[in-house]
């Protein structure tokens, strides 16, 4: 079997609860596990069409992500090459999802497109909490999503040896690890989360 370039991606947004799980999963796999040379782990954050060139480049592409598949919260669901852009964009739940849809879409038009895709979804609880963290129902499957990838990669041929005490490169700044993330966190009686339109504009100056 011919050495395959992998891109391994965790997109969402940290800041806004369950949307930070792909970012976590990559993580996971990150600290844990180490790759060859032919694959390539990326915190996806938003960037969005930022990451056409990182497409094009992979074989095979794996992505977690957030994805609002009107299941049950906590579900995990796994989406399989052609269908994977159409989950990209189901019910456009954030932002993000509409722009990994056109970096699918421009790395098809250029002829650079990964021949294997595999989209790890989950159910998000919770999204509207700025500054919080996965919801337990999310952070439960986080593991079993790294074990899907892992279980999927292994038919390319491509099987990580673990870390021992060798520190993982940071994939984002090391601020927003979960373990610093979390620890830092305030609670909510002493950090608002959630804006109230009826103040936001007053607050500002805005008297409409």
């Amino acid at each position: 079997m011919s050495q395959k370039n992998v891109l391994i991606l965790g997109i969402g947004n940290l800041l806004w609860a369950d949307e930070g799980f792909g970012v976590r999963c990559v993580e996971a796999l990150n600290q844990r596990y180490m790759f060859g040379s032919q694959v390539k782990l990326m915190d996806g954050g938003t960037q969005g069409i930022y990451l056409v060139q990182h497409v094009q480049e992979a074989d095979v592409l794996v992505v977690f992500d957030a994805i609002d598949y009107g299941l049950a919260p906590g579900t995990l669901k796994t989406i399989y090459d052609d269908e994977v852009p159409k989950f990209m964009g189901a019910k456009k739940m954030s932002l993000h999802q509409t722009g990994f849809q056109e970096v699918l879409a421009m790395a098809e038009f250029t002829g650079s497109y990964p021949r294997h895709l595999l989209l790890v979804g989950c159910q998000p609880v919770e999204l509207e909490d700025f500054g919080g963290s996965l919801r337990e129902e999310v952070r439960l499957q986080v593991q079993p999503s790294v074990e899907i990838a892992l279980d999927y990669l292994a038919r390319f041929g491509v099987v990580p040896s673990e870390r021992a005490q060798e520190p993982a490169p940071d994939l984002s700044p090391a601020e927003l690890a979960m373990s610093d993330y979390e620890g830092g966190r305030p609670d909510e009686q002493s950090a608002c989360r959630k804006g109230d339109l009826r103040f936001i504009g007053s607050a500002n100056g805005d008297k409409g």
